[in-house]
């Protein structure tokens, strides 16, 4: 360091000034440089940073060295790094850039995701997806052409070159056999998963393709079967009310919506039906009255000491008993003409009483033997025509084991073929039985192992021989000739796990959703009835008692229900059907104040999904006094709360027109 003297400013000599100023214009320049330095750096790092963030580019971090700008970070792939060195190029002198930036290293390629969604309907069948390149491809297209080989094949199928996943082979053969199975189907198939949505023409059908599904379905891979069952059309819509020495009941009932359905059954109740009444919802109602209807024809055999009502469409016949009197069957019957709506047509008989019987009587018989299931007819026909037709009839209908053995009669009265040709269509619906066609009456009995054979017999026999003639049908159910017996219905299930339930309680260790080893017992038998229930529609609802807070006591409500559904799925059982819910403290059983109120509220219950209310006796009569009580204030039933659609025809017409009849 330099010590000047200690001067004044105006006594410095003259030869210091010039070092002085020198010097101080030094520090001055390299403060200025420094700050300039600093301003342009920051400048172009804003700048970078601005340009990156408008460009999309979040990776890249941008820090300021002097004039350099440092670039750092983490590139997905070798050309985002480049598209920043780039970037900043543009911007500034690509001298200045330092990359410090790098790429992350390249992963494996992974195998595509391999599946197929198969759709098949009257169109054709459609095949859209991705497979294992192999020799399979060409099996799947030939298989699924020679399903339906005079449609062509709509084919979007491609193929990758990566090797198949564990289960995709079978799934795809499970897939396939499905779409064999479902003539109306989407089914999507994965190496983990196969779902199957489908259409079946009937309720029965349904039951039939999920058993064979879930017989068919390979172990291990989980399935989604959703299979429907539209209403079925109803031709004609027929219902038969009988009352007689046996009491009262149904030979067929068809309803077209379910409100109508419980307000026909609670009627037939109060008429003194008993037992199992099932009813038929379905389409083709031919009036929007028919309820009211048919609720009008049950109240008025209830009257009579025994009789026979059959609706086919709106023709309806009245058959009172020969015990019937009289004065009787005339108040009645006049009671039922001015009560029925005016589109229903009504034709009444009183039976005549038994006068001796007559010799040698016009009939024709015919039966179905119960194990070889050979049809023999006897009796007498009008010509050869109509005997090569009725033989050529049986064959089609029952195969080559027929025997016909009948005289001709040209004295037989008029219609006399069509009730012949009527009741063999009606026997076919039998595993064995007999026919009896007279000139005033046919008569079917037998067995059969179908439970709508009887509805079936009395649509046939209404619908082909005309209103006001007379037949009667006297068939039994045998559930051993029955090939869906086996298979219970979702009502059916839903009761027998209820049951189980009700025997033994699905307990858990205290304060947590484990289940209790004490409850092994009640897991077994509800996996015992569930598996002969696949895909069950079931919530499994769980709840608590109230101690505790009302959040924490729905958390473990529902950790206890999910728990019990992936128990029953350890147990080989399928859950595709199951939902769990908690539902906390509510609802509860009995009194939370007492340690038995509380273990009763604590439980597990299992409900039907979408299930309709059953009508109870109790429930019957009220809903039919009160729809008796309505019909007294108002011109008709209300069916504000019925959401089901109508068919029926809007046109009131005094009798509806005849349905075409094949002329002989």
């Amino acid at each position: 360091m330099v010590t000047l003297p200690n001067f004044s400013p105006s006594e410095l000599p003259k030869k210091y000034l010039a070092p002085v100023a020198f010097a101080a214009a030094g520090v001055v320049s390299i403060l200025v440089a420094w700050g300039a330095a600093v301003l342009v750096e920051n400048i172009s790092a804003r700048a970078v940073k601005s340009m990156l963030l408008t460009e999309g580019v979040t990776f890249a971090s941008v820090a300021p060295d002097g004039l350099q700008i440092h670039l750092s970070g983490t590139a997905p792939n070798e050309a985002a790094r480049y598209k920043v060195v780039n970037l900043v190029g543009a911007l500034i002198d690509s001298s200045r850039i330092r990359d410090r930036m790098e790429v992350t290293p390249v992963k494996a390629i992974e195998a595509p995701r391999f599946s197929v969604e198969m759709l098949r309907n009257d169109d054709g069948i459609q095949l859209i997806g991705l497979l294992p390149e192999s020799d399979a491809l060409q099996a799947v297209k030939d298989k699924a052409q020679a399903l339906n080989p005079d449609v062509p094949l709509s084919d979007m199928l491609e193929t990758a070159d990566y090797p198949a996943p564990q289960g995709w082979e079978a799934a795809l053969t499970y897939g396939l056999d499905a779409l064999e199975m479902l003539p109306r189907s989407k089914i999507s198939v994965a190496a983990d998963q196969v779902a199957i949505t489908a259409i079946a023409a009937s309720d029965a059908e349904k039951r039939a393709f999920e058993r064979q599904l879930n017989t068919a379905k390979p172990s291990g891979l989980a399935v989604k079967v959703d299979i429907s069952a539209p209403r079925p059309v109803l031709t004609p819509f027929t219902l038969r009310f009988v009352k007689d020495a046996e009491g009262a009941r149904f030979d067929a009932c068809s309803a077209d919506t379910e409100l109508g359905r419980a307000r026909i059954l609670a009627a037939a109740g109060l008429a003194g039906a008993v037992g199992s009444n099932g009813c038929t919802v379905g389409l083709g109602v031919p009036s929007p009255k028919w309820t009211d209807a048919t609720i009008t024809g049950i109240k008025a055999v209830a009257q009579l000491a025994s009789a026979t009502l059959t609706f086919s469409d709106a023709d309806v016949t009245l058959l009172a008993g020969a015990d019937v009197p009289q004065g009787d069957f005339d108040r009645v019957v006049g009671e039922l003409e001015a009560d029925l709506p005016d589109v229903f047509s009504l034709k009444a008989t009183l039976e005549k009483k038994a006068s001796g019987a007559v010799a040698g009587p016009a009939e024709f018989t015919a039966s179905l033997a119960p194990e070889t299931h050979r049809l023999e007819m006897r009796g007498r026909l009008t010509d050869d025509m109509l005997r090569k037709a009725v033989d050529s009839f049986a064959r089609a209908e029952f195969g080559g084991n027929t025997y016909l053995a009948t005289r001709m009669d040209p004295e037989l009265p008029t219609g006399w073929p069509l009730r012949v040709l009527a009741g063999l269509q009606a026997l076919g619906e039998l595993d064995n039985g007999t026919l009896l066609v007279r000139p005033d009456t046919v008569e079917l009995k037998g067995i059969t192992g179908s439970q709508s054979a009887k509805v079936r017999i009395s649509q046939i026999l209404s619908e082909k021989l005309g209103q006001g003639q007379t037949f009667r049908v006297d068939v039994k159910y045998d559930k051993t000739l029955d090939p869906l017996a086996g298979i219970p219905t979702p009502e059916e299930c839903a009761a027998d796990v209820d049951d189980v339930v009700a025997r033994q309680k699905i307990t858990f260790t205290p304060g947590s959703a484990e289940i209790d080893a004490a409850a092994s017992g009640v897991m077994k038998a509800l996996a015992d009835v569930l598996k002969l229930c696949p895909g069950v529609k079931l919530e499994v609802a769980g709840y608590t008692d109230a101690q505790g807070s009302e959040e924490g006591n729905r958390a473990l409500s529902q950790a206890r229900a999910e728990t019990v559904v992936l128990a029953l799925q350890g147990r080989q059982i399928d859950v595709s059907g199951m939902i769990a819910r908690g539902y906390g403290e509510a609802d509860p059983l009995a009194d939370n104040g007492t340690d038995a109120g509380r273990e009763a509220n604590r439980r597990i219950e299992f409900r039907l999904i979408g299930a309709p209310k059953p009508v109870s006796a109790d429930a019957g009569k009220a809903a039919a006094t009160a729809a008796q009580a309505q019909g007294a204030a108002a011109a008709g039933p209300d069916f504000s709360s019925d959401t089901s659609p109508s068919v029926a025809p809007q046109k009131k017409t005094v009798t509806p027109e005849p349905r075409p009849k094949i002329t002989e």
